[in-house]
């Protein structure tokens, strides 16, 4: 941290600015708890002074990675030649987390392009770990199955919302996956486990048609770094050479554990632009107990929800996903997309785009009272063909779908 502290003031201009403006003697700061003194960074500073972030000169840019852009315009990061050497290590001890070993094969079902940080940092790991890869990218799923069959991968690599449309299309063609090479998989970008670590709708979805086991793992771009589950399956390992993490509330302010936080992180090793007491925006429990794998180190529990994604709907505060739990509690629907708005009273509205390819006479009617059953209050619904829906997730050209639209 020390050293993080003299880098920044060396090189940031950003910091250097910050620093002076708040009268910070970086010599002062000496513990952990000393960071406190440090006004937090946010997402709107990224966004307005993204350059001044940068510590290096332009030359020593080898990759330009950018962040998705889900909540304002993706910000970009210059990564040097030893951050992605800090990357691919941050991933070969995630793996090794997730119990992979050189004799594993991972079929990675995530682009490596379109300036995607994950998709390289999963690459980069697994070459380190010395596992084999088989480089897909997203969707496809003949083209998925027809490498599983070739190559006899034992993991993959997936958004887990996609497991589910895998197991639909081998059912339709007669595929036999439950016998097939695949043990495990890694899911990015969307839970699977609810607050107390059980597996959710979508997880209990895809383990109850497929018995292969589930290893959840949280990261961002900001933070280029990946909080992984082990075998026990009870929260994401933090690895703190990699990283230093807090957990505070509106005020900024350090919250007790077993109050969630927001997730804020300070970046350790980080050439290009680190951060220092940077927001993410994800809420999040820690958990510090001994775990049952024997590691001592904090365990980060599932995102409840982002901040700026919070909603006050009908008198009740919800997080987006509390609603795609729902939904992926309905068998009729296949796809969808939660689109937020303000109505004429100032107040928040949710529409519910769902996907169906059957809808009957009282599709509706069941819907929300399934949504009235878990969470008091029903949104609006509205029926199109799951085509349409998917169109729409990725209408964008993004790297992944794009399942909540917040217009407010």
């Amino acid at each position: 941290m020390a050293e993080l502290l003299i880098y920044l003031q060396e090189n940031s201009k950003f910091y250097q600015k910050l620093f002076s403006n708040n009268n910070i003697d970086i010599k002062e700061i000496k513990t952990l708890e000393d960071l406190t003194k440090i006004p937090v960074t946010t997402k709107d500073d990224l966004q307005n002074f993204s350059d001044d972030f940068l510590c290096i000169q332009k030359n020593k840019i080898v990759d330009f990675v950018t962040t998705s852009g889900t909540l304002g315009e993706p910000i970009t990061f210059a990564m040097t030649e030893n951050d992605l050497e800090r990357l691919a290590y941050n991933e070969y001890i995630s793996f090794s987390c997730a119990n992979t070993t050189s004799y594993d094969i991972f079929q990675m079902m995530v682009t490596l392009d379109k300036r995607f940080m994950a998709g390289m940092a999963y690459f980069l790991g697994l070459r380190k770990l010395g596992a084999g890869i088989i480089r897909m990218g997203p969707g496809l799923q003949k083209l998925q199955f027809e490498s599983i069959e070739r190559f006899s991968p034992t993991g993959l690599i997936t958004v887990p919302s996609f497991l589910p449309k895998l197991i639909e299309y081998a059912e339709e063609n007669g595929i036999e996956y439950k016998n097939s090479s695949i043990k495990k998989a890694v899911c990015i970008g969307e839970p699977i486990r609810n607050a107390d670590f059980s597996l959710n709708t979508l997880g209990k979805k895809i383990t109850e048609k497929w018995d292969i086991k589930l290893y959840s793992t949280y990261a961002s771009t900001e933070m280029g770094t990946a909080f992984t589950e082990c075998e026990a399956g009870k929260g994401g390992h933090h690895h703190p050479e990699m990283i230093i993490v807090e957990f505070l509330d509106d005020d900024n302010n350090p919250v007790k554990e077993g109050v969630a936080g927001e997730v804020t992180i300070t970046t350790l090793g980080v050439e290009g632009m680190p951060l220092l007491r940077f927001k993410t925006g994800d809420i999040c429990h820690q958990h510090t107990e001994v775990c049952s794998c024997g590691r001592t180190t904090m365990r980060l529990g599932p995102v409840i929800g982002r901040k700026q994604q919070m909603l006050k709907f009908k008198g009740t505060t919800l997080f987006p996903p509390a609603i795609y739990d729902v939904l992926n509690q309905i068998d009729c629907v296949e796809n969808y997309i939660i689109e937020v708005s303000t109505n004429h009273l100032g107040t928040d509205e949710i529409l519910v785009k769902a996907g169906c390819k059957k809808v009957e006479k009282n599709s509706l009617k069941d819907i929300k009272d399934h949504f009235r059953a878990k969470m008091r209050v029903a949104p609006e619904i509205e029926f199109f063909n799951p085509a349409e829906i998917s169109k729409m997730q990725m209408s964008d050209g993004g790297r992944k779908p794009v399942i909540f639209m917040d217009k407010r």
